[in-house]
């Protein structure tokens, strides 16, 4: 983000909205960054609005622990704050200029756990495809340094699993509807040609 704690701001996109064509076109990006992404960081900001003592609290600490919240805002700060480190992430681990296939250290430790890329391409797939009504599918390092596939509800993050995020797609409707309507399958089958391989190789080497 660009900034680590209250008040919040929504950070551009690293790339412009025309760009993930076909993938991912222009009015998907502007609808789901400048309008869904803006109400997670505002609603977020108004729940801490009148909590200074909780305003130093970085995004990571509400996300991990909102349960320490009073309340009134607990729940709002959770599903706020999950919402804008969700779609922080989603948004940063894309790029027109991807690379198409992983490399280096999260190349090996795909195949290690998966046989091969394509393996993990169809398990991404599976578990995105299977992730009932709204929510996200992950990669994620677990505490003994593997990979797993996982999928959260509605703005759930996998730090409350004790697991480490490395790359996610976004399964809400408001992802991909206006350009797939229900043809999940087909976004996520062209999402993968605009995952930047680059910093998801960066984040897994931060183990």
């Amino acid at each position: 983000m660009n900034n680590k704690n209250y008040k919040f701001t929504i950070p551009s996109l690293p790339f412009a909205y025309n760009s993930l064509n076909p993938y991912i076109n222009e009015e998907t990006l502007k609808f789901h960054h400048d309008k869904h992404f803006q109400t997670y960081v505002d609603n977020l900001n108004k729940a801490l609005e009148n909590y200074p003592e909780f305003q130093c609290w970085s995004l990571k600490k509400l996300v991990c622990d909102y349960s320490k919240l009073p309340d009134n805002i607990k729940n709002t700060v959770r599903n706020n704050a999950g919402g804008v480190y969700n779609h922080y992430l989603y948004f940063n681990l894309m790029t027109p200029n991807s690379i198409i296939k992983p490399i280096g250290s999260v190349a090996k430790a795909i195949d290690k756990k998966f046989a091969s890329y394509g393996e993990f391409k169809k398990e991404m797939k599976n578990v995105a495809l299977n992730t009932f009504g709204s929510g996200w599918t992950w990669l994620v390092v677990n505490k003994d340094g593997d990979l797993e596939i996982i999928s959260t509800q509605n703005q759930d993050t996998p730090f409350t699993l004790n697991l480490y995020p490395i790359l996610l797609v976004d399964v809400w409707e408001h992802a991909y509807y206006l350009q797939y309507q229900n043809r999940r399958a087909d976004y996520l089958d062209n999402w993968f040609n605009v995952i930047d391989w680059n910093k998801v190789e960066e984040i897994f080497n931060m183990f």
